[in-house]
């Protein structure tokens, strides 16, 4: 069992929650849209766009980092209002600012605002009795949301208000959790403390964090890269565009399923197939001749069903090491934190525009997270003593 409080959390305010997480992330799938604007807008140099992109992932990743080690999940409520206020007003002031160094700046600091709000959503999903399931339905919605959004502000909002428009709504959503955060729990039990649980911070405690961050460093790499890698298989940018929606339709399918295995199947087998299929795809990826369209295609679908559904097994990995939930409170961090590191270090085996060698890399993050998750492996009774309720 779990050693997380089983007092139950209400459903209504779980959803508002995971419906406060979610906007908070909101940013981070229309990037490509609302950046390319800036861009085109001259807001932003084509070199500093990347740092922008990063700087607010990265921030939102220490965010939740922070938020565990400094705010009192007593007053989830009140740390709730103040991150939505602050995370709208710096979309507002987006608004204002220009150039690369201004805008790293703001949107680093709504980064850091937005990571609080994950936290929040964090530690509700920890709480409920299945934190693992809770988990793979936040990650539906966060693919669902990310997808509407980028349509509304692709044929909407960017058309007849610009770049401007776009910082607009998400200042609007942002301040919807003002409201929503009157819905969710006000104050959130604490953990059992280390003393009780026994956790503390070792080679054994790491090791799902980082899995997490290995594996969503493929991704992040990969996907980062998947529209010039698709031109160089023969798809124009049309073809591309139309891939990307493909297999996005495709995470939503695997995190449902996921919802509904991540109870059934084992943990630490899974992810270990997991990063075997990653590597797969990616190295066929990287052998592909060009004009093999449809094989590339197939490839990027696998790649996107694997990508869902292998994020809630990280949950579970992570309670396997501590059954509290300290630590499944922190695999979001070290998952915006890889998603992140994978990009920039692909950035530097770019060459112009030839991207071919990204997928070796991605391959590389792959295999590195599946050897270390058998590295990892858990005793038989440690294990099932660390079951997931």
């Amino acid at each position: 069992m779990s050693m997380h409080p089983t007092a139950p959390i209400p459903a209504s305010q779980v959803v508002a929650a995971l419906a406060i997480g979610t906007i908070a992330v909101l940013m981070v799938g229309v990037q490509p849209i609302v950046l390319g604007e800036l861009v085109d807008a001259r807001q932003v140099s084509l070199e500093g766009v990347g740092i922008v992109a990063m700087a607010e992932i990265i921030l939102l990743g220490l965010g939740v980092v922070l938020g565990d080690v400094l705010l009192p999940v007593g007053q989830l409520r009140w740390i709730t209002l103040a991150a939505a206020l602050a995370a709208g007003g710096l979309d507002a002031l987006t608004v204002r600012a220009t150039g690369d160094g201004a805008m790293t700046a703001v949107r680093a600091a709504a980064g850091l605002a937005e990571g609080v709000l994950i936290w929040g959503t964090t530690g509700v999903i920890v709480r409920t009795a299945h934190p693992a399931r809770v988990g793979g339905i936040f990650f539906v919605l966060q693919t669902l949301a990310q997808a509407l959004l980028g349509l509304v502000l692709a044929h909407a909002i960017i058309p007849r208000w610009g770049w401007q428009g776009s910082f607009g709504i998400l200042g609007v959503l942002a301040l919807s959790c003002c409201v929503l955060a009157f819905l969710q729990p006000a104050r959130l039990a604490p953990l059992v403390p280390p003393t009780v649980s026994g956790f503390r911070w070792s080679g054994r405690t790491l090791q799902p964090l980082a899995v997490a961050f290995l594996q969503l460093a493929t991704l992040g790499s990969f996907w980062a890269y998947l529209e010039p890698l698709g031109q160089a298989a023969g798809f124009d940018g049309r073809g591309a565009q139309t891939l990307i929606a493909a297999v996005l339709a495709t995470q939503v399918v695997a995190g449902c399923v996921a919802t509904w295995a991540v109870r059934r199947l084992p943990v630490v087998p899974t992810l270990v197939a997991c990063s075997l299929a990653l590597a797969a795809v990616t190295a066929t990826v990287y052998q592909l001749p060009a004009g093999s369209t449809r094989n590339f295609a197939l490839a990027c679908l696998l790649f996107g069903f694997v990508w869902l559904f292998m994020l809630p097994f990280h949950i579970g990995l992570a309670f396997r090491a501590d059954p509290s939930g300290r630590l499944a409170g922190l695999v979001p961090a070290a998952q915006l934190l890889g998603s992140a590191f994978g990009p920039l270090m692909a950035s530097f085996i770019v060459h112009g525009d030839d991207a071919s060698a990204v997928p070796l890399l991605s391959a590389g993050f792959a295999l590195a997270a599946g050897v270390l998750v058998l590295a990892g492996r858990a005793p038989r009774s440690t294990a099932r003593a660390a079951a997931l309720p």
